[in-house]
């Protein structure tokens, strides 16, 4: 992943907001990977009515920068430096509970947009979709409406007449809480317990505790079958 430096774009966005121009609404993009922000940049800045207000790639400059830079929206990938997008999205909530937030992300709509719109988001899309979709989202969600696929839609629209859950056969996977899923996917990408700890603020024994409570929900009965479950689910989502 890129690593900020003290001259980063994305460090110079939050300290050196770019002049507001009249009618254009600002937003703030939050995303470690350089290739993806450079190309959404150009393509907001090339609407004339939405213009990049600044780009971040780590959690730790997002609130800071939401403070400083005054976005008319956010928008957040699900991978960033520091945390995940949607402790982010939490934090920012609780902070900003009128700032609308996007999520643009290359992770299943499946298993993250129901997460994402419980955490605060107001729209989910992936970064596969075509450009018109991603503007069309941005702009959906900066007149108050939500931003889901079609097929996302239809089955939490399911979810909601039926109050159950529309694709009995759906991954076990989906089962796990948002912190629960964080470290099964910390596992998968070759993560040991003490750095998962070090590196969300955790103890040893918390962590650990979640991995139990992983192993339950999954019906796994060692550590070897975690771990193993836990690469297999990352590999195949990566080849989605």
């Amino acid at each position: 992943m890129a690593k900020a430096s003290s001259k980063s774009p994305a460090q110079k966005s939050a300290v050196q907001p770019s002049a507001a121009v009249p009618d254009k609404r600002r937003v703030l993009i939050v995303d470690d990977h350089p290739i993806f922000r450079n190309g959404i940049i150009q393509l907001i800045n090339h609407e004339a009515d939405l213009e990049v207000c600044g780009e971040i790639c780590s959690a730790a400059q997002a609130l800071g920068a939401v403070d400083q830079l005054k976005p008319d929206i956010v928008t957040l990938d699900i991978s960033i430096q520091g945390t995940n997008g949607i402790e982010l999205m939490k934090s920012i909530r609780a902070v900003h509970p009128q700032l609308p937030a996007l999520m643009i992300s290359m992770h299943d709509e499946s298993i993250y947009a129901e997460r994402a719109l419980r955490a605060g988001a107001r729209g989910y899309v992936m970064k596969a979709a075509s450009s018109d979709k991603v503007i069309e989202a941005i702009r959906r969600v900066l007149s108050g409406g939500l931003y889901l696929s079609e097929a996302i839609g239809g089955r939490l629209l399911d979810t909601f007449l039926t109050g159950r859950p529309s694709e009995p056969g759906t991954s076990a996977v989906e089962q796990l809480s948002d912190r629960e899923l964080e470290i099964f996917r910390a596992v998968g990408e070759g993560r040991g317990t003490r750095e998962i700890a070090r590196t969300l603020f955790l103890s040893v024994k918390t962590v650990e505790t979640h991995r139990a409570h992983i192993k339950e929900k999954l019906h796994l009965k060692t550590a070897p079958e975690l771990v193993r479950a836990a690469v297999e689910w990352v590999n195949r989502e990566a080849n989605l």
